[in-house]
């Protein structure tokens, strides 16, 4: 066998998370650097997820790097066929094709304590990196319900991140299993090909209105002719998400006018009463991801579609059973239900010292110092990880705070004798009470609800930075040596 290819730096990943280490790592040009994707293609999330209607909720300017602005983002809200032009298009314009290794899936990534360096096995060949960064996303595994007798139904059936389009929807029977994110981006479109959709709702989600519209020709005359309009364009959009942080830690009247707000928008979109109860929630504005759609009540009403106010559990006699006892003859199963969110599968290819596997050290869910590094685990840094989502912000402005974080670690590392960093064991506990205790009285906790920003097995916040985008940066975007033991290896 040939020798491991050595690097500084070795990235998990060709997503947002993935590419922006590596963009940022290219412009520094001191460390060499390598990102492994498993897929032939860059992009993650918005790779994979290819379903009708597919949409970032997140304004574009936005969600894109702050350090490469797009003054071509054709509308409000990108749609995500251009979001992953985007990300190919900072792969060629970058010069990260060299750095790039695609269709490379990881085996196992283990510490050697003799080498003081990560050993990375992959389908394409061995690695050894001085620095491990994972960028591998939370949206990447497709969860499917407990369906009793799923294998005997007759039609086709698919996860909304694995679509079939070679299965013509036109006039078919349909079963939309789902009313979250996906769902909600779905229907609208689906509605226009179908003979019958059923829209199979475990629980009620909130809606907001979009606002979505197209860029006009003066917008985009102007993004493109004048950089600092984008500049001022996104202050205004971070500035107005921000905003919405007050309501999702329950301050009021915050969390009232943002519930009255949704209501609202439920009562004037649905004058069905019987409907609108079926539609309306349970449980805390926020403490389930918020929608945003100004088509997905309009689609519900439409006459071939339905609400089944219960979920999906059962196949039976060649028809689809919902909890609350009505059975369907659909065609077609579309399983719009999310990802396995809180037990990344990664975390079983990874082992720290003495072999210790990540998903072993996060057996009570994921946990990192600064949402970034893990005790045990020397050199790694995980981007995109445990509690580095926000419910009300862009996670692009998370990433870019990491980014900068593993930066600095690096820095660190350069500017002395020492090739390790390992953050403590205090370190990580000091950052979870930390993070528990901000989490106590939000609605993401108190608000009655199950969501997948929690752990399910031990009801922890793990996916979710409970506070202001503002405050994620504050606490998680400067290396602090402090939380760390050094040595030369």
């Amino acid at each position: 066998m040939s020798d491991p290819i050595r690097v500084d730096v070795l990235i998990i990943g060709a997503g947002f998370a993935g590419l922006g280490m590596g963009i940022r790592l290219a412009r520094r040009g001191r460390e060499s650097f390598m990102i492994i994707e498993q897929a032939g293609d860059v992009g993650g999330t918005w790779r994979d997820n290819r379903y009708p209607g597919v949409a970032s909720d997140v304004p574009a300017h936005l969600y894109s790097f702050s350090f490469r602005p797009n003054p071509q983002w054709q509308r409000v809200f990108a749609e995500g066929a251009e979001i992953h032009q985007y990300l190919r298009g900072c792969v060629e314009q970058e010069g990260l094709e060299p750095h790039l290794l695609l269709n490379c899936a990881l085996h196992q990534a283990r510490w050697n304590d003799a080498e003081a360096r990560w050993l990375v096995s992959t389908t394409r060949g061995e690695f050894s990196a001085a620095n491990l960064v994972v960028a591998t996303g939370r949206l990447t595994e497709p969860k499917l319900p407990p369906i009793r007798g799923l294998g005997e139904f007759g039609g086709r059936h698919w996860h909304s991140a694995q679509w079939n389009p070679k299965v013509s929807l036109v006039g078919k029977r349909v079963g939309l299993v789902g009313s979250g994110a996906s769902a909600v981006q779905i229907l609208p479109r689906l509605a226009q090909e179908a003979g019958e959709v059923v829209v199979f709702q475990r629980s009620a989600p909130y809606v907001l209105p979009r606002g979505d519209r197209r860029y006009t020709r003066d917008e985009l005359s102007r993004f493109a002719t004048d950089p600092d309009a984008i500049t001022v364009l996104r202050d205004e959009l971070f500035a107005e998400a921000e905003r919405g942080i007050g309501a999702r830690r329950w301050h009021h009247p915050d969390t009232d006018l943002l519930r009255q707000r949704a209501l609202h928008h439920l009562a004037t979109q649905v004058p069905d009463p019987r409907l609108r109860r079926e539609l309306t929630p349970d449980y805390e504005i926020g403490c389930k991801r918020i929608l945003f759609s100004d088509d997905y009540y309009a689609a519900l009403q439409f006459g071939h579609v339905r609400l089944e106010p219960t979920a999906l559990t059962e196949v039976r006699d060649g028809a689809v059973v919902a909890a609350g006892g009505r059975d369907y003859a659909v065609e077609v199963l579309i399983f719009a239900t999310g990802f396995d969110t809180t037990r990344p599968a990664v975390s079983r290819n990874i082992f720290g010292r003495n072999g210790l596997p990540l998903a072993e050290r996060w057996s009570d869910g994921m946990i990192a110092h600064a949402t970034t590094t893990v005790d045990r685990f020397p050199n790694m840094y995980i981007l995109d990880g445990p509690n580095a989502a926000l419910g009300h912000n862009s996670a692009i402005y998370v990433i870019e705070a990491q980014i900068d974080y593993v930066l600095g670690a690096l820095d660190h590392l350069a500017a002395t004798a020492h090739r390790v960093l390992e953050v403590t064991a205090e370190a990580v506990q000091s950052t979870a009470r930390h993070i528990d205790e901000l989490a106590r009285e939000t609605v993401w906790t108190q608000g009655g609800c199950s969501s997948w920003y929690r752990d399910a097995r031990t009801g922890r916040l793990t996916l979710l930075w409970p506070d202001s985008a503002t405050a994620f940066r504050q606490s998680n975007a400067t290396f602090d040596v402090a939380a760390y033991r050094s040595s030369t290896g």
